[in-house]
């Protein structure tokens, strides 16, 4: 998976952390308004998230920490 410039995309993100499987899985979730991102509904799965940010799903909360990925 491909980290650059300090930010991944979320769609990217999510599969990262393993909340969902595939690609697909990831962009019905996206477009379907599933997932906020500091707060605030998100639905571009192209979105580039930087570390810090906060992913919620399903209530739970993920923060972004591309320290600890390899790219």
């Amino acid at each position: 998976m491909k980290i650059r410039d300090g930010t991944i995309k979320l769609n990217q993100f999510l599969k990262l952390m393993g909340i969902v499987p595939t690609g697909g899985q990831a962009k019905l979730m996206i477009q379907g308004g599933e997932v906020l991102v500091n707060g605030m509904v998100e639905t571009r799965r192209g979105k580039r998230l930087l570390p810090g940010d906060q992913v919620i799903v399903e209530g739970k909360t993920f923060v972004v920490d591309l320290d600890n990925s390899t790219g």
